[in-house]
């Protein structure tokens, strides 16, 4: 049996800043895997594994200049991303298999939206 809590949050200034980076990386990085997916697709190549997308748009982004604020924020925000964008894709084509019901292929994330969530482990800092 897995337990699930809810916590309301009530952040003060730092930690509204500290979450608004977390949302905005995860966000980038949901999208940029997306795209990833969605590029492979276009071409008639394999889709690209979480493993190797990790690899590429978390460890090796953050070395590049222009995505070296990806470190600021916990890996595990930045790979729980990848993951809820691995069980979109997995919803997807098993809805399209008819194994649940039928749900709509993964869109990318709204910078504007105000609907903004992620997921922490137990190890996260």
């Amino acid at each position: 049996m897995q337990l699930r809590y809810a916590f309301c949050l009530y952040p003060n200034g730092p930690q509204r800043s500290a979450l608004a980076r977390a949302f905005g990386c995860a966000r980038v990085v949901f999208n940029d895997a997306l795209r990833a997916r969605e590029t492979a697709r276009a071409e008639g190549v394999p889709f690209p594994k979480i493993g190797d997308l990790s690899k590429l748009l978390i460890t090796e982004a953050k070395k590049t200049e222009e995505r070296a604020w990806l470190g600021e924020v916990s890996a595990v925000v930045l790979q729980q991303s990848l993951r809820d964008l691995d069980t979109a894709y997995r919803n997807f084509f098993n809805g399209l298999k008819g194994k649940r019901p039928r749900v709509g292929a993964p869109r990318f994330k709204s910078r504007k939206d105000n609907r903004q969530a992620v997921r922490f482990t137990a190890n996260a800092r």
